[in-house]
């Protein structure tokens, strides 16, 4: 586990989402629909990508 990455993108937009869940978005290093970041598979990730799994898709690298 100390090497694997998730790929996350961002599938739908944060404009009905709460301000949390922007700024988990935002923290993520998302921008854009579509825009997709590479992260390492933490539990900090993880949990991020939890609070906001109805707008994201995780790939495992």
């Amino acid at each position: 586990m100390a090497d694997k990455k998730l790929k996350i993108t961002l599938v739908k937009s944060t404009i009905g989402a709460s301000p949390k869940q922007r700024k988990v978005v935002e923290a993520l290093g998302l921008r854009k629909l579509q825009h997709s970041v590479e992260q390492p598979d933490n539990p900090q990730i993880r949990g991020s990508i939890e609070k906001i799994k109805h707008l994201v898709k995780v790939e495992q690298l």
